[in-house]
């Protein structure tokens, strides 16, 4: 079965397991996904993510940081830029997410990068979503 939207597919399942009160998620691994994977952990929001391999096939298991009383820090995540409607942003026109306490992930032509790291690269690109 294929999948229209992976990165709306890897935010739901760390949206879920969060919800759960789950530690670890897997999921089908995808390079962008893994970049996405290495940005939140870069950025503190997952503990840290390992690559797998099951019966052939890649996959990424993240681990969810998580509070004392073991609550994720990841209060919101959520796609911006859809299939249908995809969603990109200039360097000048990027925008802080919660007044700096949360991250907007962008693909540039430098990578995946958090939205301060936009700004300070002077690189604009897709707005993949936002964590908080």
């Amino acid at each position: 079965m294929s999948m229209t939207d992976p990165i709306a597919d890897l935010f739901t399942r760390i949206r879920n397991a969060g919800g759960a009160r789950r530690n670890k998620v897997d999921m089908p691994h995808s390079g962008l996904k893994e970049a996405i994977c290495d940005l939140l952990v870069r950025e503190g929001f997952l503990r840290e993510k390992q690559v797998t391999e099951v019966d052939g096939r890649r996959h990424i298991r993240a681990y969810l940081r998580t509070d004392d009383d073991g609550v994720t820090v990841i209060d919101k995540i959520e796609r911006v830029s859809k299939p249908g409607c995809r969603v990109y942003r200039k360097a000048r026109d990027i925008e802080r997410v919660l007044k700096g306490m949360g991250i907007g992930i962008y693909s540039t032509s430098k990578g995946v990068l958090s939205d301060h790291q936009c700004r300070e690269q002077g690189v604009g690109g897709e707005y993949l979503g936002k964590v908080w």
